[in-house]
């Protein structure tokens, strides 16, 4: 397994100075791995004449699909097609679930249909299938999976484990059983995933004992080993169910399959121990933890600082962090937002502040969730100026993967039910004008409504109410339709 990363080393070393000078994945995420930065590299890279081997876009690609990062995905794999780098049939399944992921199932099936019928095989239409089932289209995945029957695609666990998950996501899961039954008389092999979902479907309907004839069965059989994901799943199926004995079993034996020493796995044991109030073992499996990987990931320190918090440990919490804080090389804002709501959940304001100043001098950035943090803080403690101004930064500066930050709608109306009580005109207005300036749409009738009775409480009157109305296309209520003769005066 070794030898064909060795030679990928050696090429990268020994190619021309037209191709990149380092993997086409490092450049991409030198800047760290927020969807700004990945997306900046990324158009550097395809505006300059550098080449890359197609191993490393294939790479990349998944990569990249990996950590969720489907927009730079995607448009790598069309570019590098446009530019004519021949796709296997694999490379176009990956292709259609990057559409499905970033423009929709409508133009992933047009993907499809598109495609020569030699690529039509399992592994396209495995992934147009899944497509459906993630996105509940549960008619839709039935005829499809019909018609890989008829075509005798040779079909594996992997398509019956789709419409296993969607028939639990969409509340069905008595579905299963006969799935599962089918797949015995076509005598198609389960993976764990299969052996997975089956226990979760049984778990459902609250049958502990079937749960456990699942794992008896693969035990049984022999042809699939139960992994570590085998027992994370019985383990939270027992921790769900309250029977924390047999979770700890569970979780005993999911330590001793995780011989790879997967980081994942490691996690889940300190999740599951958290949610039956096992101190003790969350700090020993962190030990554990830290000693497979001394270089411990951002994502690692924030799991424990998260778990620390639920479970009241606020100053093991600050010294996990402090030990993150002095050794990390990439300033995640996640893991200081993490202490951070533990502080304002608290009452613990300075400390909070302190901490998000202490992140700025360090090279974080306060992100969307940073000051919805401080938003909830001032919104319990009715401190509705402060609140006003955290909503501005919010929205200023938007969500981490680029798309913008909008507040709920019970958060609009939580401010306009104040400046209604206060009789704020001035307040609404401002506050209404931040939401504006972030292209917040679709604000509602309530939120208009509320608006006139601010006007009319204060005794004041706006030419301008009415032509908003007309302009937002919102019809409002008799009563407040009264209201506006009033305030809405020429």
């Amino acid at each position: 397994m070794a030898m064909p990363q060795l030679s990928r080393t050696k090429n990268i070393a020994k190619r021309s100075k037209k191709y990149l000078d380092e993997a086409l994945y490092k450049r991409l995420f030198k800047d760290g791995s927020s969807e700004m930065s990945v997306r900046i590299q990324l158009n550097r890279f395809l505006k300059s004449s550098k080449r890359v081997f197609k191993w490393e876009v294939g790479d990349t690609v998944k990569n990249l699909r990996d950590r969720d990062r489907f927009y730079p995905a995607l448009k790598l794999s069309e570019t590098m097609a446009e530019r004519g780098m021949n796709m296997t049939i694999s490379d176009q399944a990956i292709h259609l679930d990057l559409i499905a992921k970033t423009r929709g199932v409508a133009a992933a099936e047009n993907y499809f249909i598109d495609l020569p019928e030699a690529s039509k095989n399992h592994l396209t239409y495995g992934t147009l299938l899944n497509c459906y089932c993630k996105e509940l289209l549960m008619e839709k995945a039935e005829a499809l999976m019909e018609r890989m029957k008829e075509l005798r695609l040779g079909l594996s666990s992997m398509p019956y484990n789709s419409l296993m998950t969607l028939y639990t996501k969409i509340g069905q899961p008595e579905k299963i059983p006969i799935i599962i039954q089918e797949m015995k008389s076509l005598d198609i092999m389960p993976d764990s995933y299969t052996y997975n979902v089956w226990m979760r479907a049984l778990a459902a309907v609250n049958d502990i004992f079937g749960v456990e004839r699942v794992i008896e069965e693969m035990k049984r059989d022999g042809r699939v080993a139960g992994d570590w994901t085998t027992y994370s799943n019985l383990a939270s199926i027992y921790v769900d169910a309250g029977l924390f004995e047999k979770a700890e079993k569970a979780l005993k034996e999911l330590e001793k399959r995780n011989a790879y020493r997967d980081l994942t796995a490691f996690q889940f044991l300190i999740t599951l121990y958290a949610r039956m109030g096992n101190l003790l073992e969350v700090y020993r499996v962190w030990r554990s933890l830290r000693l497979a990987f001394p270089k411990t990931a951002n994502v690692s320190y924030l799991n424990m600082i998260q778990v620390l918090v639920k479970l009241k440990d606020l100053p093991g919490a600050e010294k996990c962090f402090r030990e993150w804080d002095s050794g990390c090389s990439n300033y995640d804002i996640r893991v200081v937002n993490a202490l951070l709501g533990a502080y304002a959940e608290e009452g613990l304001l300075e400390k909070a502040e302190e901490l998000k100043e202490h992140a700025c001098r360090r090279g974080g950035k306060p992100n969307a969730k940073t000051w919805e943090i401080f938003l909830d803080y001032y919104l319990k403690k009715g401190e509705m100026k402060q609140a006003v101004h955290c909503i501005a930064n919010a929205i200023s500066i938007g969500r981490g993967d680029g798309q913008k930050w909008v507040p709920s709608p019970e958060i609009v109306g939580v401010f306009m039910q104040h400046f209604e009580q206060e009789k704020d005109v001035d307040g609404a207005e401002g506050f209404l004008e931040i939401l504006k300036g972030g292209a917040v749409e679709g604000l509602g009738v309530e939120v208009f409504e509320s608006w006139i009775r601010i006007y009319a409480a204060a005794g004041r009157t706006s030419p301008v109410l009415r032509r908003k109305l007309k302009m937002e296309n919102v019809e409002v209520s008799d009563s407040c339709k009264k209201l506006l003769e009033k305030v809405s005066v020429e």
